[in-house]
């Protein structure tokens, strides 16, 4: 059943003002004194405090916290290519999403060109003002090329969540599928349907966890990839099996695990049955999966099942990972999202799984009882714990693999300090937004 009607969803983006974010002082404006401090003369001792010190802007502007959400609109959700303007809503959104999960400001910055080499001379022209770049709904191949180019030559951290979200989320879920089966990840036969962003990264975050890169079995929207096939590009060269083992149905015959990043109706039970006994299948894309919930268990009730969706169990979102990501990475002054903290991110979303969940966020999801299962195999996106736990373990690892300058010398008391900040967050955000909607 449908959450909302096309007008609600419409009266949302419109009242009371249109759009989903604005921008609000922090400090007073109320006299000539804070006038005089705010911009001229008193901003000329931050200003030549960073001129003699360029480190100082992350104490005296917020640069530090200051994310930049960059599209050209060229592959939205599951819109397609509908352009820089079309795509802005979905920007604003992740906006929302930033600052409600983990208190992160944001700019969406909407761009009018598809020219690749454009684009990065756009971002790297940015970097005084930002903290961190998340790329975002930037269509398959050239999102490649441009976040390795900006991830090079830019000095602060550069994450393209449409293909490291996908791969970290779905990343957790397959640590605790593996350990609910009894499966050792070398040993997955692996098949992703959906050679995209998202396709590509998480065959290459899998090969990171043990995956065998021979035991990936790719298909597009021309079948599988494999050496003989003419017209590869380069990504899809990484994956190419080196002879063609047929079609889906063949290739899903003793497979361990399904990836689905393509559209519906593309797997059918006896696939599912040809699978190897307790199959995993992640089964994402939307608003309808390549084979639903209630077919798959059907099939082969012992499977393990997620979809991208929330009214089944085990949603991979990536709104479990991105906020909380670059939350990390900001707090230390990361210069790169590096493999090493996505690993850190994906283990400890899959550890917060196995912990026993807090009535909190039971009530939050209307349900009596969650616990480590087949049926609950990773965190809820509504779960706050996320935040002191995904947060601090992306902090250490940008410290421990040498990516953070400033670093946190006690993660305990930064991890009680992240839930502090929160809570004042959401409380400031629920009454400017309640004061909004009284006008």
């Amino acid at each position: 059943m449908a959450l909302f009607t096309r007008e609600e969803a419409l009266e949302y983006h419109q009242l009371p003002r249109p759009g989903k974010l604005e921008v609000i002082p922090v400090k007073p404006c109320n006299n000539q004194k804070d006038l005089s401090l705010a911009y001229s003369p008193g901003v000329a001792a931050a200003c030549l405090a960073i001129k003699d010190d360029p480190r100082l802007v992350a104490r005296y502007t917020g640069r530090a916290n200051l994310v930049a959400v960059v599209s050209n609109g060229t592959a939205v959700l599951g819109l397609g290519n509908i352009g820089p303007l079309a795509g802005k809503p979905v920007m604003e959104g992740k906006g929302v999403l930033f600052k409600t999960f983990a208190d992160v400001d944001v700019y969406d910055i909407d761009l009018a060109t598809t020219d690749s080499d454009e684009l990065i001379n756009v971002v790297k022209c940015l970097e005084p003002t930002f903290g961190g770049i998340n790329l975002e709904d930037i269509k398959a191949p050239e999102c490649f090329y441009i976040e390795e180019r900006l991830k090079a030559e830019m000095g602060i951290p550069v994450f393209h969540d449409d293909q490291h979200g996908t791969a970290i989320i779905s990343g957790a879920a397959l640590y605790n599928a593996c350990q609910l089966t009894g499966r050792k990840i070398g040993d997955c036969k692996v098949i992703i349907v959906g050679a995209g962003a998202a396709g590509i990264a998480c065959a290459r975050f899998y090969v990171l966890m043990g995956v065998r890169r021979e035991n990936i079995f790719m298909f597009d929207s021309r079948g599988l990839i494999h050496k003989g096939r003419a017209g590869l590009n380069a990504y899809k060269e990484e994956f190419a099996q080196a002879e063609d083992a047929g079609d889906l149905a063949a290739c899903m015959k003793g497979a361990d695990v399904f990836l689905g990043l393509s559209t519906k109706d593309l797997v059918s039970q006896d696939m599912v049955r040809s699978m190897n006994p307790r199959p995993i299948i992640f089964a994402m894309a939307n608003p309808d999966p390549e084979i639903s919930y209630e077919d798959a268990k059907a099939a082969v009730p012992e499977a393990i099942m997620g979809t991208g969706r929330s009214d089944y169990p085990n949603q991979i979102n990536n709104v479990s990972g991105f906020p909380y990501i670059f939350r990390g990475a900001l707090d230390v002054g990361a210069t790169d999202i590096n493999e090493a903290m996505k690993l850190a991110a994906a283990r400890a979303l899959a550890d917060l799984a196995r912990e026993e969940v807090p009535q909190s966020v039971l009530d939050a999801y209307g349900v009596d009882h969650l616990s480590f299962s087949p049926g609950y195999i990773i965190p809820k996106p509504l779960d706050p714990r996320i935040l002191t736990t995904v947060t601090p373990a992306v902090a250490r690892a940008a410290m421990e693999s040498g990516v953070a300058t400033r670093p946190i010398a006690d993660l305990e008391a930064y991890a009680a300090g992240l839930r502090a900040r929160m809570d004042a967050t959401q409380a400031r955000v629920r009454s400017y937004v309640q004061q909004l909607h009284q006008r």
